[in-house]
């Protein structure tokens, strides 16, 4: 055989034999939000959050590598290509849409406002519309650049407004009395504070709070624009998980009830 008919002919066989990469992702989230988006002690990547980004990878068929980011940099993050998705429990806003595309919801999106029993606040009216007088006086805590944050500076101006960095500070805060009130996910609340000792002593001052024009349908996997092939493909498996329940069993995994809109019961 000529030399060089054989060296092709070997080149060829292991270009055939080597394994087929699969498409790669990087998933951006803050992988301090527990339960949504978390590291366990030994590194792993958990959280309800996580679950769907593997469903979506499993059903469209690539490979994750996560990328931890701070909330306020997400969405610029994401427009600098540091990462291709955003599964970081982000509600789908009008806002947003402007600058990114979301998949259909994955789960609800809700806010609910704390603060302790003893208090006695009534911050609402019976028709569930906040009293802005009522607000007057109270260190009120939000997490920064979060739909909450937008909410409180939209409905009421004149608040006394704390802004965090994450959860863990704030309701430390709200526990200590250097906050009056706190608003956040009621969903992580009822987990992480309220179903807990140290939360003994709260409770829910507030009804939900689900104004569509500040918190949107629901919460979505954000990427950037003109990626529509995986918009669609990212939508059909989503569509996929809610139809085989896999969507519900993950948020029973983590949570006493579902987390899904059209099941979402609230947390009383």
């Amino acid at each position: 055989m000529n030399f060089r008919v054989g060296l092709l002919s070997t080149v060829a066989a292991l270009l055939l034999a080597a394994p087929v990469h699969a498409e790669t992702l990087r998933v951006g989230m803050e992988c301090t939000y527990a339960p949504f988006n978390y590291r366990t002690p030994e590194g792993e990547m958990a959280g309800y959050d996580v679950d769907v980004a593997k469903g979506i990878a499993e059903r469209i068929g690539v490979e994750l590598n996560y990328v931890c980011q701070e909330w306020d940099g997400m969405l610029p993050s994401l427009l600098a290509n540091k990462f291709d998705l955003i599964v970081a429990s982000m509600s789908i806003t009008e806002e947003r849409q402007q600058k990114i595309d979301f998949s259909i919801p994955y789960r609800v999106s809700v806010g609910r406002i704390l603060g302790s029993k003893s208090a006695d606040l009534k911050l609402f009216d019976d028709e569930g519309k906040p009293i802005p007088e009522a607000f007057k006086g109270l260190r009120f805590g939000v997490e920064r650049a979060s739909t909450y944050a937008k909410w409180i500076e939209a409905t009421l101006p004149g608040a006394e407004v704390v802004y965090y960095d994450g959860n863990l500070s704030m309701l430390l805060d709200l526990q200590s009395s250097r906050l009056d009130i706190a608003i956040t996910n009621p969903m992580k609340a009822y987990l992480d504070f309220l179903s807990k000792e140290n939360g003994a002593g709260f409770e829910f001052v507030s009804p939900p709070i689900d104004e569509v024009e500040y918190f949107g349908p629901g919460v979505g996997v954000g990427l950037r624009k003109g990626n529509d092939a995986l918009l669609e493909r990212i939508n059909t498996a989503l569509a996929d998980m809610i139809k085989d329940g896999s969507l519900e069993e993950y948020s029973l995994k983590y949570f006493p009830f579902s987390i899904q809109p059209e099941n979402w019961k609230g947390v009383d």
